[in-house]
């Protein structure tokens, strides 16, 4: 266990033991509550006085399956509050496998210089020149860098949009095919880590120094019941590697709850064209793959690789949110289209939901009409370019709608809703309204319960208290390096269990009844509220837009009902 200090500002690289606050802590409970600790609230989110953290989860390293998540945190310069982005791929457990805690980036470089940061088979630490890479996409980046570092490395890189430092700016992490087609999307975290003056980390696979399980037979015992959890769900079993995350492309439009024309219907024309069952008989055909395993330790494969009419690759994975972001919000429906727009955004550097929104606000205040292909694409590639429009779009939907005057701008705190109108589904717009986050499908979706018809997602009732109980169990979750694939397992009374034995099981510690993940999750959730609250946010930032509680959403043509007292409630802990 060990946390990498690395001062952009001296060059300086300094390895310490993680202090005793921060133990049994990782991915989103490690980057909040340091965050919380020992960044000022106040502080410029692109200045010396930001951090930012790399942080794999707590179980990342270890056998246990899905772990491979890092969470990167700092203070965001999108939504002014505290960010935690989640990433995929490699880097989370070329980490972990080398015992290493936090990788926490301070200071600031002087301006135009760049660096990458590269740690060895060791788990040795090194910033080298990274300036030959400047203005470099993240494809090119990538090839490069394992060329030099050679294939057994993970890479999580900038784009433009990072050096530019634009609110919209993704870090991007390379997955087992040394693609950087994994995010860290929301937040803008990319533009932090093009402030620092930091290009690219470069971690080696290698590494066997994984920190120690204290009980590997109760570890190894609690594996297998998470993993026959996740092997008994319908959705994470068969439906996730048949389909993929777009699996959820034709129940949410046929809900009623799929935001389509910048959120002014909740059924897309002619969504069947962009469903995951349309995009998997496009992949069979074209020879793509429609199973592919993209992260380290995965049981699911609910990735795929989408190829062109030649069987040229053009991305992975091709998923819910980006299809809908891309897609629905623009009223585009050819998925080669939304492919190549991933693609672009994947490698420019770019979170494509607050991207694909921000496209979709222009659209719908004139700039150009909904549909355009051809517009959409030219609107990225101005991004990539740093024109003054580019900058605008860059810095995402909030921007556009103020460039413009326009008003309705489907964001909270400034960042994106996501693939879920909250009129279709009051749940996920309490979420949206009360993460410290802002607008976050991962930090409480409610859709689950929606599906299995376990809760009306028109009727107020219970939507609060379900939010309240994803947002604590999800935090958690996200504390442990789990993809949120296989979030399935909290919904099982065994599977909610056997992660407080993992966590048992590995630190030799025996807690109290419901550590997990009530007493974690709601440790790292008062965390971000407070940070949020010494940043200045207050709850008028805790609200959605008006027009989602003046405007009907079609078909049902209802409004947000949630009061905003009920709101004010949902994270206030004692």
């Amino acid at each position: 266990m060990k946390f990498i200090r690395v001062n952009m500002s001296d060059k300086s690289v300094h390895v310490e033991e993680v202090p005793q606050e921060y133990a049994g802590l990782g991915g989103r409970g490690l980057t909040s509550i340091l965050v919380n600790a020992e960044v000022p609230p106040q502080c410029d989110p692109l200045g010396p006085e930001n951090k930012l953290i790399f942080a794999p989860g707590f179980l990342t390293g270890t056998p246990l399956v899905n772990t491979s998540r890092l969470s990167v945190g700092a203070k965001s310069p999108l939504t002014g509050g505290i960010k935690e982005s989640n990433a995929g791929g490699t880097i989370g457990a070329s980490l972990g496998h080398l015992g290493i805690t936090a990788v926490i980036v301070e200071g600031q470089a002087t301006k135009g210089e760049l660096s990458l940061l590269h740690i060895d088979s060791q788990g040795e630490a090194s910033l080298v020149s990274a300036q030959e890479y400047q203005g470099m996409r993240t494809y090119a980046v990538a090839e490069k860098l394992l060329a030099v570092y050679g294939e057994k490395n993970s890479v999580m890189c900038i784009g433009p949009a990072g050096e530019y430092q634009l609110a919209s700016a993704s870090i991007q992490s390379t997955d087992i095919d040394g693609r950087p087609c994994r995010a860290a999307g929301r937040g803008g975290l990319g533009a932090v880590m093009g402030a620092k003056g930091l290009k690219a980390l470069v971690v080696n696979q290698g590494g066997k120094s994984p920190d120690a399980i204290a009980n590997p037979q109760a570890f190894k015992k609690a594996i297998k019941v998470v993993v026959k959890t996740v092997q008994a769900d319908h959705m994470s079993a068969q439906v996730m590697p048949a389909l993929g995350t777009a699996a959820l492309v034709a129940p949410v439009n046929a809900m009623g709850a799929f935001p389509s024309y910048n959120a002014t219907k909740g059924q897309l024309d002619g969504w069947e064209k962009i469903s995951g069952e349309a995009m998997a008989e496009i992949i069979k055909k074209r020879g793509g793959n429609t199973t592919h395993r993209g992260c380290d330790q995965c049981m699911i494969h609910c990735s795929n690789e989408y190829v062109d009419k030649d069987g040229k690759f053009i991305t992975s994975s091709l998923e819910y949110e980006t299809i809908w972001a891309t897609g629905g919000m623009t009223g585009i429906t050819d998925l080669d289209v939304i492919a190549r727009l991933d693609n672009l955004c994947d490698d420019i550097g770019l979170d494509t939901m607050n991207t694909g929104v921000a496209i979709a606000v222009a659209m719908d205040a004139g700039y150009k009409k909904f549909g355009d292909a051809e517009a959409a694409i030219e609107m990225v590639e101005e991004i990539a370019k740093g024109t003054k429009f580019g900058r605008i779009l860059g810095n995402g939907p909030a921007a556009v709608g103020e460039h413009f005057n326009h008003p309705r701008v489907p964001a909270v705190k400034r960042q994106s809703i996501a693939a879920y109108d909250p009129r279709g589904m009051l749940g996920n717009g309490v979420t949206y309204a009360t993460s410290p986050m802002g607008a976050d499908h991962t930090a409480g979706n409610v859709v689950g319960a929606y599906l299995e018809q376990k809760l009306d997602p028109l009727n107020p009732e219970g939507q609060a208290d379900t939010s309240r109980f994803l947002q604590i169990a999800m935090a958690a979750f996200d504390c442990m390096g789990q993809c949120f694939m296989a979030s399935v397992a909290l919904l099982h009374p065994d599977g909610l269990d056997a992660f407080q034995r993992l966590i048992e099981a590995k630190t030799g510690t025996r807690f109290e009844d419901g550590y997990f993940p009530f007493g974690m999750g709601t440790r790292i959730l008062k965390a971000e509220k407070e940070f949020n609250r010494r940043a200045g946010l207050t709850k008028k930032d805790d609200r959605l837009p008006r027009f989602f509680h003046e405007e009907p959403l079609p078909p049902h043509n209802m409004v947000f009902t949630i009061s905003d007292a009920e709101l004010d409630n949902v994270l206030e802990f004692q």
